[in-house]
């Protein structure tokens, strides 16, 4: 049996059939951020249920809607980095939808297991035949990633040059290869071929569960082997995970996620760039692949993107960038067409 934070949720550990489906979500192999974000969720959903003395059991559609509606009103807690400073109360649109997505789960484990007979929270469809699309609770807002200028992005290496060398080396490899962050700490030495500048990511590190590879340049292939050689004298073994601590409390263990984290918000608060995050690096290389002419399939691939619609959300060319594209494919189509139009010029 997988072992659940039970202490980060109270209110669903209390709950019988809530830490069932929890456990349940967690045995089948949900990676433990999504166990952490449906946890998160459910709980927030039973402390509503309970303060309006509905047992989720018996809970209707409007005790759902009621939740969604405090939601949207309540007030925002402390802004993060990727979430740039929002005006007025309410979760975030994103937050909101992930937390209907983990209590519809709950309510259809109540389902299957024929403690209801219905599931409260509506699902939205797509349009089908024709016929309209039937939209869910909450209509979604899809805002395009904030992606940093220029000035921006000198500002951030300039904040990383003052970092250790490992740290150094997390933001190299976090924008060369488009990392997400449990990509970027679960890397090993063995997943590195120096020889073709390639990182092979395993399966079981990436969010699919594919493996895939990706590429590094030469500033990022120094750094590598420059800390490397740190980690050997300090550390004294090479193999095992790449990144390694350097705290007190776990000297040489695994780096874990929240480090990387803690290092990207002190970037963001020593750059004086508000909104970066520890997705900012792989906004920004996708955007950058783009910028260099690579497909969308091949940026798909490099991102390890199942869908295509999700790589299109990340790529973000400014609108200047766009007009340039147009204005360049517009005149080789100009050129061809007054090429054939010449023609009529000659007699036959």
């Amino acid at each position: 049996m997988v072992d659940v934070p039970w202490d980060k949720f109270p209110t669903l550990a209390a709950d019988q059939e809530a830490r069932r489906w929890l456990q349940f979500m967690a045995n089948i192999g949900r990676a433990p951020n999504t166990i952490d974000a449906y946890g998160r969720a459910v709980e927030d959903h039973l402390r509503f249920c309970a303060a309006e003395g509905t047992e989720p059991l018996y809970a209707k559609a409007d005790t759902v809607a009621a939740w969604v509606g405090e939601m949207l009103e309540r007030p925002p807690g402390r802004p993060r980095g990727k979430g740039a400073s929002r005006a007025g109360p309410g979760l975030a649109n994103a937050t909101v939808q992930q937390r209907l997505v983990a209590v519809r789960s709950f309510y259809e484990f109540l389902v299957e297991d024929g403690l209801r007979e219905r599931n409260p929270v509506r699902r939205g469809q797509a349009a089908r035949r024709g016929r309209r699309p039937k939209r869910g609770l909450v209509r979604r807002i899809e805002q395009a990633p904030w992606i940093p200028t220029e000035a921006d992005w000198q500002r951030i290496l300039e904040a990383a040059r003052a970092e250790p060398l490992r740290n150094r080396l997390m933001v190299s490899l976090a924008y060369d290869g488009a990392l997400r962050r449990e990509e970027l700490v679960q890397l090993s030495g063995d997943d590195f071929d120096p020889a073709y500048s390639l990182i092979r990511l395993r399966a079981e590190t990436t969010k699919s569960k594919r493996s895939r590879e990706v590429t590094y340049g030469e500033a990022t292939g120094q750094l590598f082997m420059a800390y490397l050689s740190e980690r050997r004298s300090s550390v004294g073994r090479v193999g095992g995970p790449l990144l390694r601590s350097t705290s007190n409390r776990n000297p040489g263990g695994p780096l874990g996620a929240s480090s990387w984290s803690k290092i990207v918000e002190r970037l963001s608060s020593t750059s004086g760039v508000s909104r970066l995050s520890t997705h900012t690096f792989r906004h920004l290389r996708l955007t950058d692949l783009a910028r260099a002419d690579w497909t969308i399939d091949q940026i798909a691939q490099y991102a390890g993107h199942r869908d295509l619609a999700t790589t299109m959300r990340y790529i973000h060319l400014s609108g200047r960038e766009l007009a340039a594209r147009f204005h360049r494919a517009n005149t080789t189509l100009h050129a061809d067409r007054e090429r054939l139009l010449a023609r009529l010029l000659e007699t036959p």
